[in-house]
């Protein structure tokens, strides 16, 4: 039983989070050769304050 957990900025529409959950959970059934009701993923939606790379948040950057 694969279990994703997937950390993300939040902002993402639900189409988008369907969307993304589908294509995830079709890419292991075909890799993995398991059925889809086996596949669990978990999105946890991160505000950019509360995420940093090279020791700067997100919120603090052009990008």
């Amino acid at each position: 039983m694969p279990t994703f957990r997937i950390e993300l900025f939040e902002g993402r529409s639900l189409e988008q989070k369907r969307a993304f959950v589908e294509a995830i959970t079709r890419a292991t059934c075909e890799t993995l050769g398991v059925e889809a009701n086996s596949v669990d993923i978990i999105l946890a939606d991160v505000k950019r304050e509360n995420w940093a790379t090279g020791g700067r948040l997100w919120t603090d950057s052009d990008a």
